[in-house]
Formats: structure tokens, C-alpha cells, sequence
């Protein structure tokens, strides 16, 4: 057997010092600090696959616009709770350029990103009425929305879409719904992590089981329009994003500014409620909060609790970048496109060392290139694997992390260097040989 890139007594001393058991069950932060110090003391550069960080420069012209506004001063102003108008008019015109429905201004709502926004709609959502205390999760998905739902004592169900893509969908997700007890369900499209595109036809059955079930669908769209096999990028013109909220009349759609602009470090998202959702009165919150709608709720009750509003600045520059790409005067998916170009070439080189996609396609399509895949190795499974390639310089989580029932690992193609590719190759290589 060769030598590691990396001794493994180095390598087993860093996981102990962390007291991590199994790295089936390791969270990202572990892995991201077991990685940091084994570097440390290796000196042997990691390659670094477990974070879901953006690694592109932010979008100037949200920059130009956010600096413009903090000389005009907003810093010293409270935000308005409702979101500033002109973001709220960019979010619904961007909202019908690039995904092709009408959601009016109010609905258009901004959040301290996604991650706020889930949390509030959960919140929300799982207060409508007293016998749905539960959120479906269509897994994998992202671990910290589970979190979330732990801290507000809801309850949540899941199921791994990996066997129940197309019309199999349905059954599996009446079986659900059916029981009653369901507030809400969320999704992410295109997914985190295994980077499939849920199609028209899923997000069909979905959205009419939704409504036949009075179900609020939670659409997360993280990674919005980045499934690059398909030019998602031209406003007001087909094709447009894939939505349930072509099919349901209660959606909330989170868009957020972290991915498709790499403005994460602002924390600016908007959580888009449809009309009809954002104008519906529920009894149980008018008894929890008074009067008001889903939408006034959200805004002035959930919100208002949380943070009293989102950066004002921030919403200036998400304001400029939407109008600016409704205008189509910034194609801000070429600026990302370059993550496919990553994962193009990391796969390559896992495949050709006997590594395997696992998911790899969407209902017979192979899936994008893109922000995220998923890779196996025979024999191994996802915590055995994600341990040693440690041994090799790499590190990636786990997929039972985040709701998958597969053995694997997520690759995230954000943190990768031109120069990284030849030694990953060469460490590749070596893994094959001793594990052949």
C-alpha cells in the first residue's frame, strides 16, 4: 500500500481531539475544522469540498448600489418592516422575468437570507391550524432547516426523492398529506445536494397535492436558475425556472442573494408569497395575533420578533441586481456558470478513479454540472469514506447529513482552485491503488 498524502496517525489524532465517533454523523463545521487543523499541522494543502460557500466575487453592481446607499446614509435608519418599495417592485418584476409568475410587490418580502426565511415560514406556517404541527421534508436537503424545526418544537417527516422521481412521487407523497397533519413542505430546486432538478411534471404533482391537501409548498430557491443545461438567463422569455407556484395557490418561494449573485456575506434574500397565500386569514393566527393576513403576519408578527427588519443597504443592492437583470442588463448566470465548469472536471477525475455519481440523474437526463454532486465508492460507506479521504487532503460531509438515504459523500465545487485539479488527480490515484 502507498503512502498517504497524509500519515493517518496525524489524521486519526485530529478526529480524536474532536471526540467524533462516527463520521457518519459528523456536521459540516467538524469536518470543515478537523480539515483546518489537520493543514495546519501537515502542512499538506486540503482541498476542501464540505463547505456550501459561495467562492465567486460578489456582484458589483450590487456593490455600486449597496456604497451609494450607505453615503446617502440609510445606516442611521430603521429599514421599513414591509421592505423597501424598490426592492419589493425589482422582486416581483424579476420574479415574472426569470420564473414566469405574478406575485404582487407586497408579497416580495425581504429576509436576512434564505435561512431567515425558512425559519419564519416555518414558524408561520405550523401556527395555521392547531392539528398540522408537522413540515415534510422531500430529502436531501439542507441539515440546518432541521435545526430550525427543532428549536420551535414543531415536528417534521421525511423521505428521500432518490426512488420516487416522476408519476412515483405521487403515492409517496399522498401517503403523507393524506394523514392531516402536514403545515407545510419544502424542497429545494435545483437540490442541495445531490443537484437534481425536480421537473414540471413533479412540481405539478406537487403543487396539486398541495392544494387538494390545503398544504403550504416551501420552494427554496438557493441555487436559483442554475440548472446550466438549460439557458434560464433571459428575462421575460422561456424557459423559466421550474415552480410548484404554476400549480398551487399557497407557496412561499425564497430567493436569496448568497448563490446566483455570490453576495452572501450581506445576508439578503426575499421570501416571495403568492397573492393568494398573502391575502388568506386563518383563525387560529387571527386568535394568536389578531386580525391580519398570512402576509401581514409574516411580515409584522414573525418577522418583526426576529430582526426588526433586513439590512437597509442590502436591500439596495438586491434591488439593483434584480433590476438589473430583469433590464438584461447583467446576465448573472454567466458570473456562476463557472461552478459547472469545476464540476465538470472534479467529476472526471472521481470517475476515472473508480468513484460513482449518486444521483446522477434526472428521470433518465444525467444531471447538471453545477454547485454540488454526490459521489460513492464501492464498499464504502458514506462515513467511511468521508474519513478517509481525509488520509488523501480532501474533505466532504457525509450524505446521511442531510436526509439522504444513499451512501456517499456531497462534493461542493465552491472552494476549488485552478492549481488544486493535478493534485487531486495524483491523491485520486494513489486511493485508487491502495483500495484496489
Amino acid at each position: 500500500m502507498k503512502p498517504t498524502p497524509i500519515s493517518r496517525e496525524l489524521i486519526d489524532g485530529v478526529i480524536d481531539s474532536f471526540q467524533i465517533a462516527d463520521f457518519a454523523g459528523a456536521t459540516i463545521r467538524e469536518i470543515k475544522s478537523v480539515a483546518a487543523r489537520a493543514e495546519a499541522e501537515s502542512g499538506v494543502e486540503f482541498i476542501k469540498m464540505e463547505m456550501g460557500v459561495p467562492g465567486l466575487a460578489p456582484s458589483n453592481i450590487g456593490v455600486r448600489a449597496e456604497i451609494s446607499a450607505l453615503e446617502a446614509g440609510v445606516a442611521g435608519i430603521y429599514p421599513d418592516m414591509d421592505g423597501l418599495p424598490q426592492l419589493k417592485e425589482q422582486a416581483s418584476r424579476f420574479v415574472k422575468a426569470f420564473i414566469g409568475v405574478d406575485i404582487a410587490p407586497a408579497g416580495c418580502i425581504p429576509v436576512v437570507g434564505s435561512m431567515q426565511g425558512t425559519f419564519a415560514s416555518f414558524q408561520l406556517c405550523g401556527q395555521c391550524d392547531p392539528a398540522r404541527d408537522t413540515i415534510l421534508f422531500i430529502d436531501p436537503g439542507f441539515n440546518v432547516q432541521k435545526i430550525q424545526i427543532a428549536i420551535q418544537g414543531l415536528k417534521s417527516e421525511t423521505f428521500d426523492v432518490y426512488d420516487y422521481r416522476g408519476e412515483k412521487l405521487r403515492d409517496k407523497l399522498e401517503s403523507y398529506l393524506q394523514k392531516g397533519n402536514i403545515a407545510a413542505l419544502i424542497y429545494s430546486n435545483p437540490n442541495n445536494p445531490s443537484w437534481i432538478c425536480l421537473k414540471e411534471e413533479e412540481l405539478q404533482i406537487i403543487g396539486e397535492l398541495c392544494m387538494k391537501y390545503d398544504v403550504i409548498a416551501i420552494e427554496d430557491l438557493a441555487y436559483f436558475a442554475m440548472d446550466f443545461r438549460r439557458e434560464l438567463g433571459r428575462p421575460f422569455a422561456p424557459p423559466y425556472q421550474p415552480t410548484v407556484s404554476r400549480y398551487c395557490d399557497h407557496c412561499i418561494l425564497l430567493i436569496s442573494g448568497s448563490k446566483a449573485f455570490s453576495y452572501a456575506g450581506q445576508r439578503i434574500g426575499v421570501a416571495c408569497i403568492t397573492d393568494k397565500l398573502y391575502q388568506r386569514k386563518y383563525p387560529a393566527l387571527t386568535r394568536r395575533y389578531g386580525s391580519g393576513t398570512f402576509g401581514t403576519m409574516f411580515i409584522h408578527r414573525i418577522l418583526y420578533a426576529l430582526s426588526a427588519g433586513t439590512s437597509h443597504s442590502a436591500q439596495y443592492a438586491l434591488a439593483a441586481m434584480f433590476g438589473a437583470a430583469a433590464d438584461g442588463e447583467y446576465a448573472f448566470l454567466e458570473d456562476v456558470k463557472e461552478y459547472g465548469r469545476r464540476a465538470q472536471r472534479l467529476k472526471e477525475i472521481f470517475l476515472r478513479h473508480g468513484f460513482r455519481l449518486v444521483y446522477d440523474s434526472d428521470m433518465g437526463e444525467p444531471v447538471a454540472d453545477g454547485f454540488y454532486f454526490t459521489i460513492a465508492y464501492p464498499g464504502m460507506t458514506g462515513g467511511e469514506l468521508a474519513r478517509e479521504l481525509m488520509y488523501y487532503g480532501v474533505s466532504a460531509i457525509p450524505l446521511g447529513t442531510t436526509g439522504s438515504n444513499q451512501q456517499g459523500l456531497r462534493i461542493c465545487t465552491s472552494f476549488i482552485y485552478p492549481h488544486q485539479y493535478e493534485p487531486l488527480d495524483e491523491r485520486m490515484a494513489i486511493f485508487a491503488e491502495n483500495h484496489s
